[in-house]
């Protein structure tokens, strides 16, 4: 049998009565323990008891975590009335480069790839 210890947790609530939790949590089993974050969102009852709806285990991997949070900040629009953190002026960045289309990127290829490709899948093979 699992049992399941929180080392350390914060919630923000949000709604009217909804809430997100972040928190270091260790799985103990006879095999041997594990340390992850996790992050839950779920709701209070009428009588203030948390309920959990739904639930994010991420691996206590630093490269992982520092992933998740670079694109949850990367993500943030700053639009909801919840978020508190002052405005930053934006960076100047070079305009990304679209990637091309399907038909110009066809264009591209020389005439060899393109006579590979319309070749059916039996002469590709020989």
């Amino acid at each position: 049998m699992v049992e399941f210890q929180t080392l350390k947790a914060d919630e923000v609530k949000f709604g009217k009565n909804n809430f997100l939790e972040v928190a270091r949590k260790k799985a103990i089993a006879e095999e041997g323990e594990n340390e992850f974050i996790a992050i839950s969102r779920g709701f209070f009852l009428p009588d203030g008891t948390k309920r959990f709806k739904k639930s994010l285990a991420i691996p206590d991997d630093k490269e992982i975590i520092s992933f998740v949070a670079e694109r949850l900040n990367e993500f943030c629009t700053g639009t909801s009335k919840a978020s508190k953190a002052p405005e930053e002026a934006p960076a100047e960045e070079a305009p990304a480069e679209e990637e091309p289309k399907a038909e110009e990127a066809e264009e591209e290829k020389p005439e060899e790839e393109k006579a590979e490709e319309e070749k059916p899948e039996k002469e590709k093979a020989e």
